[in-house]
């Protein structure tokens, strides 16, 4: 087993060095990561962020749009046929259509390539000939990207880990009693394990829907083909001092927990992660606060087990199978800004670069270039000013989800400082003292676009800068 994964690793390691040469003497490819926590428009994004770059028109912030120097902009086969392909074109129907509606989510990883003609800048420019720059942008779930942190615990750690998160927590109420009456000193049966298994899973989409991010393991939520799979089907223990005696329900619990990090992620790390160049990672910043401290801590707490996955140094085997490689840059987006005034936008900055800069130093992260930014992929709202009680207030106006009336929306005014936030986060705080912070479904409006326009948006220009700007 050693020498086939050294042997493995070599092989990788080789075919990297060509795929560089490859890059530099020819087409270079930008692998463009983008995943997202619970409810965070994955689809969305990269949908409008390809339409914007098929028809620049309201990408000012992107330079080599702006400047012209992008003559052409084109989907092409993706170079992995074994992987699914990005519904783009079924996405966008769905968003710009003349009953335009959301998207259904992905549900496993995908890709789209696309490519730009781009003419080079410099002294030397009108010498040379356009080049072409392929991006490929390559789609999963970020409960998988949550995942990787399991390489790094023991079952025992895990345990630890989650049975501290679940304490007070309501969701976990039905897991906690039924975890409580099984024997885990028991022989194994196997209808106990898949039972509790199943409590446990129970247990995570309620935790996600509740607007918990770290609901791993991830491949809980969504199985594919392993759903039923013993892989799938173990629960955290309480932990005991000692290792656990054979044939117990607990020894078998460990075993099935290390066979799910060497069988489902580092084999997903292995055949994904290990060539992604640049990362967005997308945040529902509101939906957390909204969902009250609890939430806003877990996610805290779930950017700084993501930025410890793009440190590869910090795991042998992360190491030895990225060579050294790391992620050059990664961009954390709260999403849905839309939802808010602009006059709110710096405040909602403000909060995710306050999460990030946390995250960091207790992830004691280094080598990428890492960015905070509020964006909307596709802006459902327009702004007004009302006046309630005497006072005017900045509010947005958008189609309803659930009912399509048109409504005037204000979720309340987030703090100038973000500590007024995460400090009572951080402390425990089961409900935030001064005010409620409301969310509101809108639906995606009728779109009239002229030509050369994509879909509206907000700084998901400056976003596609940040990402690919310098390669351009």
């Amino acid at each position: 087993m050693v020498i086939t994964s050294i042997a493995d690793a070599v092989t990788r390691q080789v075919e990297a060095v060509g795929d560089s040469v490859n890059e530099a003497l020819f087409e270079p490819v930008i692998r463009l990561g983008v995943t997202g926590l619970a409810r965070s428009g994955k689809t969305v994004f990269i949908t409008s962020l390809v339409a914007n770059l098929l028809d620049r028109g309201r990408m000012p912030q992107l330079v080599a749009a702006a400047d012209g120097r992008i003559e052409a902009a084109y989907l092409q086969p993706q170079p992995d046929d074994t992987v699914a392909r990005f519904a783009y074109e079924e996405n966008l129907a769905a968003l710009t259509g003349p009953t335009p509606h959301w998207p259904d989510n992905t549900r496993g990883v995908s890709e789209l390539r696309l490519s730009l003609k781009v003419r080079p800048t410099g002294m030397l420019a009108g010498m040379r000939a356009a080049r072409t720059v392929h991006l490929d942008i390559v789609d999963y779930p970020g409960e998988w990207l949550l995942d990787l942190a399991l390489l790094d615990k023991s079952y025992e750690d895990w345990c630890s880990h989650v049975l501290t998160r679940l304490a007070g927590r309501d969701e976990a109420t039905a897991y906690l009693a039924a975890m409580a009456g099984v024997d885990a000193e028991a022989p194994f049966e196997e209808v106990a394990a898949k039972a509790l298994a199943g409590h446990f899973t129970d247990y995570l989409q309620a935790a996600r829907l509740a607007g918990y991010s770290d609901c791993t393991p991830g491949r809980f939520l969504l199985p594919g083909d392993l759903a039923g799979s013993p892989v799938l089907s173990f629960a955290p223990l309480p932990v005991i001092d000692g290792r656990p005696a054979r044939g117990t329900l607990r020894r078998e619990m460990a075993r099935r927990y290390e066979a799910y990090k060497s069988k489902v992620v580092k084999l997903f790390f292995r055949d994904h992660f290990a060539r992604i160049d640049r990362q967005v990672v997308l945040v529902d910043a509101l939906g957390a606060i909204h969902n009250g401290p609890p939430a806003l801590e877990d996610l805290r707490q779930s950017m700084a087990d993501i930025l410890g996955a793009f440190r590869p140094g910090r795991n042998a085997f992360l190491t030895r199978l990225l060579g050294g490689k790391r992620v050059e840059k990664i961009l954390f987006a709260a999403t849905k800004s839309d939802h808010l005034h602009h006059s709110q936008h710096p405040r909602l900055s403000a909060i995710l670069q306050a999460l990030l800069r946390e995250a960091k130093d207790r992830a004691d992260f280094a080598g990428a270039q890492t960015h905070a930014l509020a964006l909307a992929s596709l802006r459902t709202t327009t702004e007004a000013s009302l006046t309630h009680h005497g006072q005017e207030v900045d509010c947005v106006r958008g189609l309803l989800l659930d009912s399509g009336k048109r409504a005037a929306f204000y979720p309340g005014k987030l703090p100038e400082d973000p500590a007024h936030l995460l400090s009572p986060a951080r402390q425990g705080a089961e409900r935030w003292l001064d005010q409620d912070y409301a969310v509101m479904r809108f639906a995606p409006a009728p779109l009239s676009l002229r030509p050369g326009e994509g879909p509206p948006h907000i700084r998901l220009d400056r976003a596609a800068q940040f990402l690919i700007g310098d390669k351009l």
